[in-house]
């Protein structure tokens, strides 16, 4: 009776794995506080491929944008800012824009006029929206040098005392 009942569990068990064991990978549902930020990789307004493993030993802010964005534009002035006074820190910014939902035309000229000296990357097929499941923009995470993500940021605009207070919190 014994072996009935465990062989039946086995049986079950078996059939009832998740085969990609996505329910106990240790993988959030979305990137937050304390995991591995996904990588991706991505081009430049010049050009350039960036990945964020690049920028490993660093401290990050990725920040997902649209030029179409009130909060967005409102708080790019107070991110260059404060990229400006850390940079020399280690700190970088990675300003994604979301191209697949955004005009490509769009950006320089929103470049030029909030005069951002930080890379530009160029989302244009949605795949780093998706990695980080982009449910409102602007989504800044903030993510510490060893890759983890320390602070996650949906909505805007950020307060330049936030900024500041979350940067400083990466660099150390």
């Amino acid at each position: 009776m014994y072996a009935l009942i465990l062989l039946l569990g086995l049986v079950w068990i078996y059939l009832s794995a998740d085969e990609n064991a996505a329910s106990f990978a240790g993988t959030p549902a979305a990137p937050q506080r304390n995991f591995l930020a996904p990588d991706f990789s991505l081009p430049t307004t010049d050009g350039e491929t960036m990945r964020l493993s690049d920028f490993r030993g660093q401290a990050v802010l990725v920040n997902l944008w649209a030029t179409w964005c009130p909060p967005c534009r409102a708080e790019m002035p107070a991110i260059e800012k404060v990229y400006n006074e850390y940079k020399d820190e280690g700190f970088v910014v990675l300003a994604i824009d979301m191209t697949y939902q955004d005009k490509l035309s769009s950006v320089p000229p929103f470049v030029q006029e909030h005069e951002l000296t930080f890379p530009i990357l160029l989302d244009e097929t949605g795949e780093t929206a998706r990695a980080y499941q982009l449910r409102s923009l602007p989504s800044s995470f903030f993510i510490d040098r060893n890759g983890i993500i320390r602070e996650v940021v949906i909505g805007g605009p950020m307060a330049e005392a936030l900024l500041r207070t979350r940067v400083e919190e990466i660099l150390k």
